[in-house]
């Protein structure tokens, strides 16, 4: 068994653990492995390992794996902040985009996306701590923007990503994710038909999975650190 794929069993051991904990079906939590800057081989090595659901931060070197891997039938989720300069490739040729704070980023890839594929899915990134370093609206302007999202053609709005500033332990995890858990409660409660609730990654994912998450992002624990800089 190679590196990353005892890796993804570790990872995946532990969704199970903390579901057992938090009494939630461990179906109810899907793994999507960030492999940004990884190189195709480890992605390609996850695959062979199961793993299905790929994120990508840097837009042109996830469309460049995309194009080295074509033929493995992944998943390509485009997460963080998104340029408009770089709105059309992601419309082209990602599956979801997971930081849609703006209604301009939504408008952008709603008219680039192709007719001849499926809807874009997308969630809206929130920032309920208002902090400075992190992307993402309010909770108070997450309903405004949901409903203009909602109302774009060739996007399906899926839900909410929510990246918390690191917290030093589980309940103080748990506490902040508990607040995106309920702003996707109060989301759902007005109308919107959310199945997807984005929060968690390496080190917090047993807090995040304990509020509510319906799907994890783990880089490092599946990965390992970093394997270079990258842009774009």
């Amino acid at each position: 068994m190679t590196s990353i794929a005892a890796n993804l069993q570790r990872v995946r051991e532990r969704i199970g653990l903390a579901c057992a904990a938090a009494q939630r079906d461990p179906r109810e939590v899907a793994l999507l492995a960030v492999s940004k800057t990884q190189p195709a081989s480890a992605v390609r090595e996850a695959a062979a390992a199961g793993q299905r659901a790929f994120g990508e931060n840097y837009v042109q070197e996830g469309v460049d794996k995309q194009r080295e891997l074509a033929g493995l039938g992944l998943q390509w989720h485009c997460i963080g902040p998104l340029q408009s300069n770089k709105t059309r490739q992601v419309a082209e040729h990602f599956d979801w985009v997971h930081g849609v704070d703006r209604l301009r980023i939504a408008q952008r890839l709603s008219q680039q996306r192709p007719d001849s594929l499926p809807a874009l899915n997308v969630c809206i990134q929130v920032n309920l701590e208002d902090a400075p370093t992190k992307s993402g609206v309010t909770g108070a302007e997450a309903l405004a923007l949901a409903r203009d999202v909602a109302g774009l053609p060739r996007l399906a709005l899926r839900g909410i990503m929510h990246i918390p500033e690191p917290a030093a332990d589980f309940e103080r995890q748990k506490a902040v994710h508990l607040r995106a858990r309920a702003l996707f409660d109060d989301l759902r409660a007005a109308g919107f038909e959310l199945d997807t609730l984005s929060m968690g990654m390496s080190d917090d994912l047993e807090a995040a999975i304990a509020a509510g998450s319906t799907l994890v992002r783990v880089g490092t624990a599946i990965f390992g650190e970093r394997a270079r800089a990258a842009a774009g």
